[in-house]
């Protein structure tokens, strides 16, 4: 499986961005995720989602980012709303399975304040 993210850019603080991960392959039985990493700082968490649907989010963007999938369509989306600089970050799209771990090339994301 590989996986394609989109939907990164520059937007204002306060606006809102959606990004999409599509994979190539069946996301069947794969927890999705999102992850960013921002200059100097280490990737991070910010948003899961097993199989079953249950989310899990960073506390940073608990109340702001919704994570979805769409197991028929091999699709994860992330919508982030009230955007914040401090989420300027390239965000990566990630699937784990019982033995895989497999990452999307990045997207860029820039909000300014």
């Amino acid at each position: 499986v590989q996986l394609q993210a989109s939907g990164g850019g520059l937007v204002q603080a306060g606006r809102s961005l959606r990004l999409s991960c599509a994979a190539s392959g069946s996301i069947f039985g794969l927890t999705m995720g999102w992850y960013r990493q921002a200059p100097g700082k280490q990737r991070e968490l910010v948003a899961s989602i097993t199989p079953g649907r249950y989310p899990n989010y960073a506390d940073s963007v608990k109340g702001r980012f919704t994570i979805s999938r769409d197991s028929a369509r091999n699709k994860v989306d992330l919508q982030m709303n009230s955007l914040k600089p401090e989420d300027t970050a390239v965000y990566y799209c990630n699937a784990r399975g019982s033995s895989e771990t497999i990452w999307g090339q990045g997207t860029q994301v820039t909000v300014s304040s």
